[in-house]
């Protein structure tokens, strides 16, 4: 969470941060207001010199952006101390947490961005004041943007409003907005080549940037292009992610081994059975005994038989990305002019499983009836038990991991085409100057995913059922499940594994058309306005690969989802000075915004926005502002098809895998059908997921006051050249808001009531094992949080020892609560770990900066405060830090990284520049809830993450 500073105060009626193309001189000489051009900035469409609006904007510069160190637009934002938990590289998704429920996919491969923890689809996402289309990875209809289609190369700044603002940008700016600002005037060229690597030797990054513009007395030209690279970090290479939850073994890994686990009934005489093969037998023979003093080829399955899937999983995902950008812009006339932009980017990234499990049986519980629902049959040449296995009758479960057919690998690509026109301009008409400009905008995310290492679960059932229909079948052999490893060839493998091919895709077409001007002018001076007309249309699909849809798909299954929508919006916004007095800074002004949106799937929408800005004096302002807002459901939560989510559970109901004994009451237990000594097989459990075509928008209510205080006696004094404090309070109100209730909150409230609220979708084999478990999208009841935000930024006078400047930005969380329509309350809430997800109650960042001459530095602290997580049936176990209570602490961890310059006078400067990320080799603290490597990938760095990189950048 690096500095990322926030536009302070200057003497109040002067400085204008944005009305300069590079932002990094923020605190050079200030001008007076009337030298300052008349800009547009994000947070309202009224072209105005004044900076301190209503609402608080952070303001990431391009030099900011380099100082991180990282080569992904949605890695540095999430550094932000108000970002919440997203998507990015450090989570291995494909083929581990299966299909969400609001039918986006799982993202793989992408970056996104999460304001004050409520979720990157409530984060609206520009590009020069126009909306991003959403991101596609070929696993659904995603509904948030993929920060990984937009090359680093082309960006001037960022800017992020963390407010919400749908009255002026419609839907989708509940948490706030994220405005990406293209470079566009820019003389000469620049080759930026960088290098790093983590200090074990992997995770290497590298990339090439290249920028070129010119322009001339009517015309400006900018051309760009990015090339970069991220080479994997692999689980097995750090201690932490080296087991499913670590120092805990093999207790939580899968019972699908390479060996296999068979648990079922011999029909001969009654004993249930749960086996597995001894080492080295290929061709096992099992001889009926009882118990676990066997004298055949097998013996009974215990921990130590249990398959180490984290081994194969990813730390860190691979990916190239590979991006061009151009933009060209024309003064048809004095006060007209034309620009055209386009941009083209591939990425190429890959995510990696652990060989893919076949499970069969009741207790498989993949909801697939071609394994559920098995019968193996006694001729089958390689059953050694000489009966059919039925799943009808003395099935339980069979697990086999063939190891065979390697791991799966999810290898995505995905195309992005951008293309957008239009005119700007300026007119005189009475007495006034007005400033206008239309805007056409094409988008589209192409995605296809090509999945190895899977497999066809009919041509699996036919393999493993009568020999005389395979024998019938072209291509069919008789499949090996019972001999260990090594036992399925080619040939077979040859029947059973495909490849798989997904496709999805999203688009967006826009219009736009903005007026602004002055309308009259009171005694405190003139009131402005902006008012426009907006019209988009979404269209969405997702096609998995025709195996997939017929059924026939042993990994997460899912079916197509096709979707449009279109709405037009007409907005006002108005700008009221209500007292002003110059000679003493003093100034009082209203900002009123409304917009109206029309859609075609569930009607129109009104949302108004008020804010207070007063400047008590030269260096005080206050300000507030009141606003509401909504969210339209997405192609994917409407339209989003049945699919699966593979979940990580403990069933309350079961015995712990560590031997804890069961959480839930034992009678609710015995009256869902779950028998006494019942031990969950699996730590994950399939859930069935999908879209609702009866949500409504979610609507929310947004609140902000706070303070923006340049102390006089703070500038230009002997100790300071610039101090700037700026404090906010902030409030978010989401009602109806769309996503499905927790799916470990949906299991414990049903054992624990019984009702059918809960129960009514959770359905349970003969043996107690949830058999199925439908988790489907509603209008939740509602989320609240509040917190503060807390920055001082502090510029040293010039010495002979350099200039110093200190930039340290706060958040506070000091409310989260989520709370399901029926009032159950959902586990999220500040200091809590939870869903691979995390709200700190205190994130912080500090950096001291230095330059002297040609050299520069900087010393950045990254700190998250402690957490609290639930061990669940890792309390058996001493790294769960109160086993009693059965809570763990992930304690308070910080960060510091380090970087130094040197500018070299050739050409236009070379600048040269040597970092070092995580300085002192911090590991993320353990956590027992998370899915995969033992840490929340969407909080921390990954462990052994000290990470070093060189940068030289040359302009010419």
């Amino acid at each position: 969470m690096n500095n990322l500073h926030y536009r302070p105060l200057a003497a109040a009626v002067a400085l204008c941060l944005l009305s300069v193309p590079v932002l990094a001189t923020a605190q050079d000489a200030p001008r007076t207001t009337t030298e300052l051009d008349r800009v547009e900035v994000t947070g309202t469409r009224i072209k105005r010199a004044e900076v301190e609006g209503q609402v608080p904007i952070q303001t990431l510069t391009r030099s900011e952006i380099e100082r991180t160190g990282l080569n992904s637009i949605g890695e540095v934002l999430q550094q932000l101390t108000g970002s919440g938990s997203a998507l990015n590289a450090k989570f291995n998704s494909s083929g581990n947490f299966g299909f969400p429920p609001d039918g986006s996919g799982v993202g793989a491969g992408s970056a996104q961005v999460d304001l004050r923890h409520l979720g990157a689809k409530r984060v609206l996402v520009l590009v020069d004041g126009i909306r991003w289309v959403n991101e596609s990875s070929a696993s659904g209809v995603g509904a948030a943007t993929d920060l990984n289609t937009i090359p680093l190369a082309i960006v001037e700044r960022i800017e992020v409003l963390e407010d919400g603002a749908s009255s002026l940008y419609g839907s989708d700016a509940i948490a706030g907005v994220v405005n990406i600002i293209t470079r566009r005037e820019f003389d000469g060229g620049q080759v930026t080549v960088n290098y790093g690597e983590y200090s074990m030797g992997d995770g290497t990054q590298k990339g090439v940037d290249l920028a070129w513009g010119t322009s001339g007395d009517r015309y400006t030209l900018f051309l760009g292009a990015s090339w970069t690279k991220q080479d994997p970090v692999y689980a097995n290479t750090r201690e932490q992610s080296r087991y499913p939850i670590p120092q805990t073994g093999l207790a939580f890994g899968s019972s699908a081994t390479p060996a296999g686990r068979f648990i079922f009934t011999d029909p001969n005489t009654g004993i249930e059975h749960d086996l597995t093969p001894n080492t080295g037998a290929t061709s096992p023979v099992f001889n009926g005994g009882d118990g676990c003093a066997r004298t055949d080829d097998y013996h009974c399955f215990a921990t130590a038989d249990r398959f180490n899937f984290a081994e194969y999983n990813m730390l860190l995902t691979p990916s190239e990305r590979k991006g061009i950008f151009g933009q060209f812009r024309f003064d048809i006339t004095d006060n007209m002019q034309w620009y055209i932009k386009a941009l083209g980017n591939r990425r190429e990234s890959t995510n990696q499983a652990g060989p893919e499990p076949l499970f069969f049986g009741p207790d498989g519980a993949t909801g697939n009836p071609l394994a559920d629902n098995i019968v193996i049959s006694a001729l089958n040449p390689y059953n050694p038990f000489g009966f059919d296995l039925d799943s009808a009758d003395n099935l339980i479960m069979i697990g086999r991991r063939p190891v065979e057919g390697g791991p799966r690998v999810f290898e995505q690509q995905v195309d992005t085409q951008y293309f957008a026109t239009g005119l700007t301009g300026l007119f005189d008409a009475a007495d006034r100057s007005w400033s206008w400009d239309v805007n056409g905008m094409y988008s589209k995310n192409e995605a296809e995913q090509t999945n190895y290492g899977s497999y066809n679960i009919f041509n699996v059932n036919m393999a493993l059922g009568d020999p005389a229909v395979c024998a019938a079948t072209p291509g069919c052999v008789p499949l090996n499940i019972f001999g260990g490893p090594g036992t399925i060839t080619p040939e077979m493998l040859a029947w059973v594994q495909p490849v798989v091919r997904d496709r999805s895709q999203n688009e967006l077409t826009l219009f736009t058309a903005n007026l602004s001007s002055d309308l009259f002018t009171l005694p405190a001076g003139p009131v402005s306005f902006a008012t426009g007309y907006e019209y988009r249309k979404y269209e969405g699909e997702y096609q998995p690969d025709p195996i997939t849809v017929a059924g026939h798909y042993n990994g997460v299954p899912s079916l197509p989802t096709a979707g449009s929508y279109d709405v037009n919006e007409a907005y006002l916004e108005l700008a009221v000075p209500i007292y002003a007095r110059a000679d003493r800074g003093e100034r009082l002004d209203l900002s009123l915004a409304g917009r109206y949106s029309d859609y075609s799937t569930f009607g129109g929408e009104f949302t108004p926005k008020y804010g207070l800005r007063w400047q008590v004096s030269n260096d005080f302002v206050l300000r507030t502002s009141y606003a509401e807002g909504f969210r339209a459901p997405s192609i994917g939560e409407l339209y989003g098809s049945a699919a699966r989510a593979d979940l990580q559970l403990f069933d309350p109901c079961s015995v712990g895998l560590g031997g804890t004994p069961p959480r839930g009451s034992a009678a609710n237990c015995a009256a869902l059908g779950v028998p006494t000594g019942f031990q969950q097989a699996n730590s994950q459990i399939s859930v069935t997921t999908g879209g609702n075509d009866q949500l409504d928008p979610e609507r929310s209510r947004s609140f902000t006051a706070g303070f923006v205080w340049s102390p006089w006696f703070g500038s230009d004094a002997a100790w300071s050249e610039r101090f700037d404090v700026e404090i906010t309070f902030y409030r978010h109100t989401i009602e109806g808001a769309i996503q499905a209730i927790n799916a470990q909150t949906q299991l414990d409230l049903c054992v624990d009531t019984l009702d059918p609220l809960y129960c009514g979708g959770i359905t349970r084999a003969s043996t107690g094992a949830v058999s199925g478990f439908n988790n489907r999208l509603t209008n939740l009841g509602s989320i609240k949080t509040d917190g503060w935000d807390v920055d001082l930024f502090w510029t040293f006078p010039q010495s002979d020892a350099g200039q110093f400047k200190l930039g340290w930005q706060n958040t506070f969380v000091g409310r989260y609560e989520a709370v399901g329509a029926a009032g159950q309350r959902q586990p999220q809430e500040p200091g809590v770990e939870v869903t691979d997800s995390s709200i700190p109650e205190w994130t912080s960042n500090a950096t001291l900066g230095w330059n002297l001459g040609s050299w520069n530095a900087s010393w950045t602290v990254r700190h998250i405060s402690k957490l609290t997580e639930q061990c669940g049936d890792a309390a058996a176990f001493p790294v769960c830090s109160d086993q009693a209570a059965g809570t763990n602490e992930l304690e308070a961890t910080t960060f510091h990284d380090a970087q130094v310059g040197y500018k070299i006078d050739w050409m236009k400067g070379l600048q040269l520049t040597a970092g070092l990320n995580n300085v002192f080799g911090k590991d993320p603290p353990i956590c027992l809830s998370c899915s995969l490597n033992g840490y929340d990938a969407s909080t921390y760095d990954i462990p052994r993450g000290r990470y070093w990189y060189l940068r030289a950048d040359l302009r010419f």
